[in-house]
């Protein structure tokens, strides 16, 4: 298997972007349909059959000669958050391609490489509508949502080439699956700390993405006395340190990130009316989960109320943690070197969350430079992605 066939391809990819300045590829830009096009050019190249799906899934597939044959999924998402690294995704993509590669083999199943159109949710504000296609999962009614230029997921879709009567025609039944593997970089630091290439998944956290909508009053600011204003900012402040304050102290089983900040019709002269803030909750638990957002919501409630601030809590996306499968995971485990396993919970979503619903997952971290990701700094060693190559191939010939 070539590593410098790997690495050269990530880097072709991350040089295509909506923004010339960094990398940043949303769903349905003219970057991810360059790049889906680029992609699938090596698929075809491997000698999958392949096609682009009407969401935009990039798909190459090997046909076992096995009439009775299920299908082992692998893949990850080529899609990107603003500003990003190029091996968040990608890295999972090639690895797989090159993995089906160098299998010479007739196997007893089918394999099929895909790469997703849309993980991160950027556009949308909807992760997963690449593998909810897959899973026949997807929800029509997300068609009307739209992006900050008004542009509705249906029409985005159609501007790309796909059709929206099409999509609930692209899944794989759940009857066919044989499980879906995912190679991704870890995004944090707990293998770069311990210097070991990789860890075996054993669980991804559930994940509450909420709005948090404050509404004050507006006022001058150089007429309205301290003791009388509604600042909805200073109440919202005073409410994120809060969330920052729960999640420090339940470290082990919740984390709470407060990523976006809106003053709405903000000037700095203004005293501000109304503050719109997201909030992401994470946690393998779901019981915690459900614990801090009761927990919360009270908190930021008695805030608002005694700063006579009205509150909104508007939960936009919900998704349930994941088990890996042990089956699989176990097959994993028999490729590593006892003094290598290590097996750690990932904070990040994956597509897997979705796959999950109706096929069993499994997932392989790789180290990453530092933890870094979702940032240009994204780095993998040339030697780990050896490792996680032959790791992947001996998995794959486990299962004939």
């Amino acid at each position: 298997m070539n590593t410098a066939t790997v690495l050269a391809r990530i880097q072709e990819l991350g040089a295509i972007s909506e923004d010339s300045a960094c990398l940043t590829r949303t769903f349905g830009s003219g970057a991810m349909v360059k790049a889906s096009q680029l992609i699938a050019g090596w698929m075809q190249e491997a000698g999958l059959l392949t096609r682009i799906d009407n969401i935009g899934n990039v798909r190459g597939r090997r046909v076992s000669k096995n009439p009775a044959a299920r299908t082992l999924i692998l893949g990850s998402h080529y899609d990107t958050v603003v500003n990003a690294g190029k091996f968040d995704g990608p890295l999972g993509i090639l690895m797989a391609l090159e993995v089906v590669s160098a299998i010479n083999i007739e196997l007893p199943f089918h394999i099929e490489v895909v790469a997703f159109s849309d993980e991160e949710g950027v556009r949308y504000h909807t992760t997963y509508l690449g593998s909810k296609v897959l899973t026949g999962a997807f929800d029509p009614s997300l068609l009307s949502l739209k992006d900050a230029a008004g542009i509705t997921l249906g029409d985005a879709i159609q501007l790309m080439g796909g059709c929206t009567e099409q999509l609930l025609h692209d899944k794989i039944p759940a009857d066919q699956w044989l499980g879906y593997f995912e190679i991704h970089i870890e995004q944090g630091p707990v293998l770069y700390e311990k210097h070991i290439p990789l860890a075996i998944v054993t669980a991804i956290a559930g994940q509450q993405r909420s709005q948090l909508i404050f509404k004050g009053m507006a006022g001058h600011a150089g007429t309205v006395p301290m003791e009388m204003r509604q600042d909805a900012l200073c109440c919202a402040s005073e409410c994120i340190l809060i969330i920052e304050q729960w999640a420090v102290q339940h470290r082990d089983q919740v984390l709470a990130t407060v990523g976006t900040l809106q003053v709405v019709h903000g000037a700095s002269n203004v005293i501000p009316g109304e503050v719109v803030c997201s909030l992401d909750l994470r946690s393998a638990d779901p019981d915690m989960l459900r614990k801090t957002h009761v927990e919360l919501a009270a908190q930021l409630a008695d805030v608002c109320e005694k700063r006579k601030i009205s509150f909104e809590w508007n939960i936009v996306q919900e998704t349930a943690p994941v088990i890996c499968d042990p089956e699989l995971s176990t097959l994993l485990e028999r490729s590593i070197p006892a003094a290598e396993r290590v097996k750690l919970v990932s904070g990040a979503g994956h597509d897997a969350v979705a796959v999950s619903a109706i096929a069993p997952v499994c997932m392989l971290f790789v180290r990453c430079f530092k933890g870094i990701s979702h940032h240009p700094q994204e780095d993998v060693e040339v030697a780990d992605i050896e490792v996680v190559l032959e790791v992947a191939r001996s998995f794959i010939l486990q299962l004939i």
